[in-house]
């Protein structure tokens, strides 16, 4: 019993990852599909190859951060259990209201949820959560001014740049970067779902305590690679939308600036073994180029909306692994089990009546084509004069014609 139900988890486990891919796949590709560098399915095949080959970039500092959230006495399978039930149904409700959260978040607070109700706070690694919740407000902060001092370096350095070869160049600048931020996300995103498999195989005694550092077996670190992989392949269109579009809108060179900004914090917090959100980070990249763009601006409602929701996060999702803790151990067994089958049953009927009802990557690309401002010289969001964007190659002619009516210099 206790081995089928340690695979149970582990796929659990591996579910959960897929669902971080599904959800996050727009911190990579909402950039990229914005500015029509890449069409919606090419990029999110772009992401998910840079998320798998991650683990050969990164260590797995992350992973031992995430796996310590629960003392390991206090690491038991309907712990984990409930931790994964109530990181994954907050991954789903976040998707389809189409928010940004943070997958990274939801796991280290359902654990927490999970384990307080479990053994109180005796149970916590104060020091594992406190790194955590610090990088909720350092991650969108570093995001932010890292993006927005791209941003601003890009438009005092091109001011006098040909406008159709700026934009040629940035398009595939455009690729490097958002490799960066895939890259990125699958060496810190997927290391959480690896800190929560090895934490599991030590408790139930199928791996030896390593003192501070978790062992983490290669098979753990593939499997959750290539499952984070596969959720970003399935893309999150919803999201992307929200990332892409909704926050500011993005040419070649602020997408470049946001990536870039937005890359470089990840890798920090990465190099720190900082469990923080690749999607708060992007977030605020994007914001930060946006601040930047007079023309463009910032949408701080939507912006805002989205700050509300991280800060809700870890509190709702370790109020869920709560729940799902306390029905899991009910006296009786057969009914626990019962309970927990039902809502298992329940959140995949969910599932596939969102993802029927999700927009697809048609969708996605058929809103991009919109009016698109565009600065002579830089290729930015600063100006007044406007082109239609309708593909993903710039028209040479019509966009020389447009930026000779700009009163500023070539």
């Amino acid at each position: 019993m206790t081995t089928a139900a340690l695979i149970g988890l582990i796929a659990l486990a591996l579910l959960f990852d897929f669902t971080n891919g599904f959800h996050d796949s727009a911190n990579a590709i909402a950039t990229v599909v914005a500015t029509h560098v890449l069409r919606p399915r090419m990029a999110v095949a772009w992401a998910a190859m840079f998320n798998f080959v991650a683990f050969l970039v990164v260590g797995t500092a992350v992973a031992n951060t995430v796996g310590q959230t629960v003392k390991a006495a206090y690491f038991t399978l309907p712990v984990v259990f409930a931790a994964l039930l109530g990181a994954i149904c907050w991954n789903y409700l976040s998707w389809w209201l189409g928010l940004p959260t943070s997958s990274s978040h939801a796991l280290v607070g359902a654990l927490v949820g999970a384990g307080l109700a479990h053994g109180g706070f005796a149970a916590i690694h104060g020091d594992s959560v406190e790194k955590t919740a610090l990088f909720i407000v350092i991650s969108p902060i570093a995001g932010l001014l890292l993006g927005g001092a791209a941003m601003l370096l890009l438009r005092r350095f091109l001011r006098h740049a040909d406008v159709t070869r700026t934009e040629r160049r940035f398009r595939f600048a455009q690729l490097a970067s958002s490799a960066a931020v895939s890259l990125a996300h699958g060496g810190n995103d997927a290391q959480k779902t690896m800190g929560v498999i090895a934490a599991l195989l030590v408790a139930t005694g199928h791996l030896p305590a390593g003192g501070d550092t978790l062992p983490i077996p290669l098979w753990v670190v593939l499997s959750a690679e290539a499952a984070i992989a596969l959720g970003t392949v399935s893309g999150g269109w919803r999201i992307v939308r929200t990332m892409g579009t909704r926050i500011t809108q993005l040419r070649p060179i602020s997408g470049f600036a946001a990536e870039t900004g937005a890359a470089l914090a990840l890798f920090g917090s990465t190099a720190l073994g900082a469990p923080v959100s690749t999607t708060h980070t992007v977030a605020g990249a994007i914001a930060g180029v946006g601040s930047q763009n007079r023309a463009a601006g910032v949408n701080w409602s939507v912006f805002g909306r989205v700050a509300i929701a991280w800060l809700v996060t870890m509190p709702v999702a370790a109020l869920i692994a709560a729940l799902a803790y306390w029905g899991a151990t009910l006296p009786h067994e057969p009914y626990n089990i019962i309970l927990m089958s039902l809502i298992l049953a329940v959140l995949a009927g969910l599932l596939i009546v969102a993802v029927r009802r999700a927009p697809s990557a048609e969708d996605i690309e058929e809103e991009a084509e919109h009016e698109v401002p565009l600065r002579a010289g830089s290729g930015t969001l600063t100006g007044t004069a406007r082109v239609r964007v309708t593909s993903r190659k710039p028209d040479p002619e019509r966009t020389r014609a447009v930026a000779q009516e700009v009163d500023e210099p070539w």
